[in-house]
């Protein structure tokens, strides 16, 4: 009798199980790729903001002071008294008026230092000047006679302040830039109007429009309800710079802020759209002011209007410097605090 013989089957090797480290290693890759998939899309993004700014010829502004992009500078900024891109249905609205061309609204002059912080200082339009090529007049003639230039220059001869960058807004831009933030939050002691502007709130914290900030900011009726009468207050050139102060310094609040977070994209778009700038202010010095304000809240920026005193000459109101213009004017260009 044969006996068979049964075959011994070795039995296959079972695979090894995946290795950590290679696991570790693709998901290092993945968040490689994702991180390089980001800075492209901001690369991307910060190009296509820069592209959005009008650019204003270097010849329309020689007077400017070059700076490194990381370094503190000084920006003008400039609101205009435009009709030309008012919106239709802001033409009865904050009793805008008609006229032809523009005029110099706003002078603002901000001091960025990065990683530190900022300084406002605001020049009443009614300062009393010696304009090149026109002779004394008020400094919001300046843009009339020669131009973006012609101001700078007027600012650096008068004032001392070294200008680096040149910004300009009109009226649209300014509303729209409030409402791509969804509003400007400012709380008011008293409740508030200007009839003939059409500016009302009651008193407390409010969120304001486009169309109402632009109305505050203007208003040169501005009355507050204290007791039981409307009182007269904050309607001078004085008071208006204050207001467009705190507007300002309430949208960079509001831009800073979480809640936020996913609006930025559209006020930065928005911004950009809605200004003139020099070419100085390039994608790298986008780049870090914008860092540099998200980081500002109202207690980093340190804000004063000029100090002046209103007097009349030969029948036209001005305001000159007093005791006080100097100091301030010191401590701005130092970097220092305002004295108070």
């Amino acid at each position: 009798m044969t006996t068979t013989e049964i075959p011994t089957v070795t039995p296959s090797p079972l695979p090894p199980p995946p290795r950590r480290r290679s696991r570790v290693k693709v998901a290092i890759i993945a968040l490689l790729s994702l991180a390089v998939l980001i800075v492209a899309a901001a690369i991307g993004f910060i190009l296509y903001t820069g592209s959005k700014i009008e650019r204003i010829p270097e010849a329309e502004v020689a007077a400017l002071t070059p700076v490194a992009s990381d370094a503190p500078r000084n920006i003008l900024v400039v609101g205009v008294d435009t009709r030309a891109n008012l919106p239709g249905d802001f033409e009865n609205f904050g009793n805008p008026g008609s006229f032809a061309g523009s005029r110099t609204d706003v002078i603002m002059v901000m001091h960025f230092v990065p990683g530190r912080g900022a300084q406002l200082l605001s020049i009443p339009r009614d300062l009393r000047v010696d304009i090149p090529g026109s002779g004394t007049g008020k400094i919001n003639a300046a843009t009339t006679v020669g131009g973006a230039d012609a101001l700078i220059r007027v600012i650096q001869n008068e004032l001392g302040i070294e200008v680096n960058n040149y910004m300009e807004i009109d009226f649209a831009g300014f509303a729209e830039i409030v409402d791509s933030l969804g509003g400007v939050t400012l709380t008011f002691e008293n409740p508030a109007r200007d009839t003939k502007s059409g500016f009302a709130v009651d008193a407390g914290t409010q969120v304001l429009d486009g169309e109402q900030a632009l109305a505050y900011v203007r208003s040169r009726n501005h009355q507050e309800l204290i007791g039981s009468s409307w009182e007269s207050t904050k309607g001078t050139d004085i008071g208006r710079t204050r207001r467009q102060q705190e507007v300002l310094i309430a949208l960079l609040d509001e831009a800073g802020s979480a809640s936020n977070a996913f609006d930025l994209p559209g006020f930065v778009t928005t911004l950009a759209g809605q200004i003139r700038a020099d070419a100085g202010l390039n994608t790298n010095v986008i780049v870090s002011l914008g860092r540099s304000a998200m980081q500002l809240r109202s207690g980093d920026i340190d804000a004063l209007t000029l100090p002046v005193d209103i007097t009349t000459i030969g029948g036209v109101s001005y305001v000159v410097p007093n005791a006080k213009t100097q100091p301030a004017l010191d401590a701005f260009n130092a970097g220092d605090l305002f004295p108070r």
